[in-house]
């Protein structure tokens, strides 16, 4: 299986975590089996979420410069 993800494997990853109650032990099964990937690949994946969103709460990543018209 392929490591890349594509924008739609991306979407469906963020929902399966919001559809699958996280304390359930066949959560990274069903995360894994609803976008195509294997647990570990997930598994992977969700830690570099978890890494982003750290970046973000801890302001490490820049505010864009937006130009309004």
């Amino acid at each position: 299986m392929s490591s890349r993800w594509t924008e739609w494997e991306n979407k469906v990853f963020e929902d399966a975590l919001a559809s699958y109650d996280k304390d359930n032990p066949e959560w990274w099964q069903n995360v894994a089996a609803m976008v195509g990937k294997t647990v570990e690949e997930v598994k992977r994946h969700y830690q570099k979420l978890l890494q982003d969103i750290n970046h973000i709460e801890n302001g490490k990543v820049p505010v864009p410069n937006y130009k309004s018209k």
